[in-house]
C-alpha cells in the first residue's frame, strides 16, 4: 500500500489516487453535474464579459487622456505664439503716428513738436503694459539696476552716485528688461 501524506490508501477512502481529489459520488445524479458544469460556464461567460467591459473603459480612458494631454499642449503652445498680441496693440497707434509724421512736410520745430508727442504716446503704450523706465542719474549706484561703464573722478558728487545716463533701463512689473548703462563718480 502507498502513503500519500503519511496515510495509506485505506485511510483516505474517498480520493481518488490519480488526481488527488475526493471521488465522486456514484449516488450523483448526471443532470446535477451538468447542471453545475453549466452553472461554472455562466459564470466564467459572465467574468469573461466583466473583464472585456474594464478592459474597454480603460482603452477609452487612457484614450481620453492623451487626447487632453494633446488638446493641453495645443492650448500651451497657442498660449505662447498669441502672447505677444495683447503687448503689439497698444503699439500700433504709435507706429501710425510716426508713420503720418513721416509723410508731413514741415518746419524743424513742428517736426519735433510732433516727435516729442509720439515720444510719449510710445511711453504711455509702455506703461499700459507694466513697463517702467530706471530712475539713474543722481541716485546711487545699482549694480542690480545699473551698469557700470565708466567711473570718472570727481568731488562734485558723493562716491557712487550717478553722474550720467548713457542709455535708459527698464523694467517690467518687477523683472529688469535692461540695464541702464551709466556713469559713476568716483571719490579718491
Amino acid at each position: 500500500m502507498a502513503k500519500m501524506n503519511g496515510k495509506t490508501e485505506s485511510e483516505m477512502p474517498g480520493l481518488d489516487l490519480e488526481h488527488e481529489l475526493p471521488a465522486a459520488d456514484n449516488d450523483e445524479n448526471p443532470s446535477d453535474a451538468s447542471r453545475t458544469e453549466e452553472s461554472a460556464l455562466t459564470e466564467l461567460q459572465k467574468l469573461k464579459a466583466e473583464r472585456d467591459s474594464l478592459l474597454d473603459r480603460l482603452a477609452r480612458a487612457q484614450a481620453e487622456f492623451d487626447n487632453a494631454r494633446k488638446r493641453a499642449a495645443k492650448e500651451q503652445q497657442d498660449f505662447r505664439d498669441y502672447a505677444a498680441l495683447d503687448a503689439i496693440r497698444p503699439l500700433l497707434p504709435v507706429l501710425d503716428s510716426f508713420e503720418r509724421a513721416l509723410q508731413t512736410k514741415s518746419e524743424a520745430a513742428d517736426f519735433r513738436g510732433g516727435i516729442e508727442l509720439i515720444y510719449k504716446q510710445l511711453q504711455d503704450a509702455l506703461a499700459k503694459l507694466g513697463v517702467k523706465a530706471i530712475a539713474a542719474k543722481g541716485s546711487p549706484f545699482d549694480p542690480h539696476q545699473h551698469e557700470a561703464i565708466e567711473m570718472v573722478e570727481t568731488t562734485a558728487v558723493p562716491d557712487h552716485e550717478v553722474i550720467e545716463e548713457l542709455q535708459r533701463g527698464y523694467k517690467y512689473k518687477d523683472r529688469l528688461l535692461r540695464p541702464a548703462m551709466v556713469k559713476v563718480a568716483k571719490n579718491s
